[in-house]
Order: structure tokens, then sequence, then C-alpha cells
């Protein structure tokens, strides 16, 4: 794998590693809405 692939996917993984955890937190911080993670861990804390 080239440095350039490499940059570019490790990119795409924290974008979409920093979209999931903004979407679970505006769940959260709308109140309304059920939130799941998927590992149980929301569901620790409330």
């Amino acid at each position: 794998m080239s440095l350039m692939r490499a940059a570019v996917l490790s990119l795409m993984m924290l974008t979409a590693v920093a979209a999931s955890g903004a979407g679970i937190y505006a769940a959260t911080a709308s109140g309304t809405q059920a939130t799941t993670d998927g590992y149980g861990i929301t569901a620790f804390t409330q």
C-alpha cells in the first residue's frame, strides 16, 4: 500500500469516527431519542 493510500484511508476512518461520535452526541443532547452505540456504553451510564 502506498503512503498516499494509507493517508487517505486513515483520514476517511478518522472522519467516520468523528461523524459517529457527533451523531451519538447530538442524539443524546436532544433527549427525545434513545441512543444506542452497539456496545452498551450509553445504557451503562444511564
